[in-house]
């Protein structure tokens, strides 16, 4: 059985071991502040409290030759799935996102996510700063080596007024985290021109990048979990600039796209941006 990909895809090579298919790998039976899983150690970790605010961090430690999923998965997988509902005495959770890379899939495409370890900073708005809280985590994602299985762990991890010990490396991974750069900055790296092209079927977007890294790569997100754009394929041209073509696939049925605001992720090496973008329209 295949799990089946974000709407919109032409298939999946994301496969599942025999018996694993229908219920995922269970990290825990009784939650706590670390998981184990197949290819994966999992953990929440507290940082400093301030302003009613506590800094936290979700920690996937992926083993050797293991891999998992962005919040879009590119061209076959599953995104992560996270809920906070349980937590008590928490008002909100801000999940932020490192730079992801691309790699294959194994069946001629390929997917977006992490390899190695992987600190996601939380940002925990809490409803009454004065009182202990409880950060209560589901997190279903997948885990892949040759094959890919999905997991699930249930984390819980108390916040004291006066904080946890893991401040510096939440901050560190929060500052390392893609900056925002408006369309056609004069920093590289950047996004400069977004045109379309109309005359390919389906039309496509054609966008040109400033960037110093001849391995540049870019990602391109549409404005719902609903879409699920291609990953952009690469031209090089002259003095550091690239140009990714983006086709219009992958479109929810009755959207029409032109307007749509896009997400764009463009990785420079060890730097990355986001820049937001409209479809031109014809």
């Amino acid at each position: 059985m295949n799990i089946l990909p974000p709407p919109g895809r032409r298939g999946c090579a994301f496969a599942v071991l025999a018996g694993l298919a229908l219920v995922p790998v269970s990290a825990l039976a009784q939650p706590a502040a670390t998981a184990s899983v197949p290819g994966a150690e999992v953990q929440l970790v507290a940082g400093a409290v301030a302003g009613g605010e506590a800094d936290a961090g979700l920690e996937v430690r992926l083993a050797s030759g293991w891999k998992t999923y962005w919040r879009y998965p590119g061209d076959s997988g599953v995104p992560p799935s996270v809920s906070w509902s349980a937590s008590r005495n928490v008002a909100d959770v801000r999940m932020d996102w490192p730079t992801p890379r691309r790699f294959s899939d194994g069946a001629g495409g390929a997917s977006i996510g992490y390899k190695g370890t992987v600190l996601f900073p939380l940002k925990v708005r809490l409803a009454d700063p004065g009182q202990p809280a409880q950060l209560v985590l589901a997190f279903d994602f997948a885990v892949c080596e040759k094959l890919c299985v999905p997991a699930r762990a249930d984390l819980v991890l108390g916040l004291s007024p006066e904080g946890g010990a893991e401040g510096a490396r939440i901050v560190s991974a929060r500052t390392a985290l893609p900056e925002r750069r408006a369309l056609g900055a004069a920093d590289s790296p950047s996004v400069q021109k977004v045109e379309l092209d109309t005359t390919a079927q389906p039309p496509r977007l054609l966008i040109d990048v400033k960037a110093t890294n001849p391995k540049a790569d870019l990602f391109a997100e549409g404005p719902d979990e609903h879409w699920a754009l291609p990953l952009p394929q690469k031209t090089a041209l002259p003095d550091g600039a690239a140009r990714f073509a983006v086709p219009l696939d992958g479109v929810p049925a009755g959207v029409a796209p032109y307007g749509a605001r896009l997400t764009l992720t463009l990785v420079d090496g060890p730097k990355a941006v986001v820049t937001e973008v409209d479809v031109p329209t014809p």
